[in-house]
């Protein structure tokens, strides 16, 4: 009498699709490493080609970036995301104080944090260079079919909700 498959039958085939899917995500996580660097270059290549990276540097652009989608950040806080010394970061945010893009505030609560804001100038300049950018990209995948086009955006948004989700779990 025949109740199924061999238990270790089924056990093996379980394995055999853990060790699809992880070979598969790590084939996955080598493409995003090769991947995003290169994407990152060619922005900074279009931000010099235009003359924006003269006008302001790749990290003080993902300072303003950082400060639009978090307001009020400490230069602690903005430090870790640039991934340099708070001196460093402070340094940088100096020159955007200088030129109005962003603006210092004292908090009451904690005397020596500062809270940083962008300025209208500055959520104005931010607005300018991504749209810039935005155009230049776009430029580049006009080669592509709109079905090509709509699978990058589909893997983006997959990659883009795995990374917010892992990070949400981080703290």
């Amino acid at each position: 009498m025949a109740i199924g498959p061999v238990f270790g039958e089924n056990n093996h085939q379980m394995g055999s699709k853990k060790s699809a899917r992880k070979k598969a995500s790590e084939q996955c996580a080598a493409k995003v490493m090769e991947t995003v660097p290169l994407v990152m270059r060619f922005i900074r290549a279009d931000m010099r080609a235009r003359g924006s990276y003269e006008e302001m540097s790749v990290p003080q652009f993902r300072t303003l970036a950082f400060l639009d989608r978090n307001p009020g950040a400490s230069v602690s806080e903005l430090a870790e995301h640039l991934g340099v010394t708070r001196a460093t970061a402070s340094a940088n945010t100096e020159r955007l104080v200088q030129r109005s893009f962003v603006h210092r505030c004292d908090r009451p609560e904690e005397r020596r944090r500062v809270a940083l804001k962008l300025t209208e100038a500055g959520k104005q300049h931010l607005q300018q260079i991504r749209a810039q950018t935005r155009a230049y990209i776009a430029d580049s995948l006009n080669s592509l079919t709109e079905e090509q086009i709509a699978l990058i955006e589909e893997g983006l948004i997959l990659l883009q909700q795995v990374f917010e989700e892992s990070l949400d779990l981080m703290g």
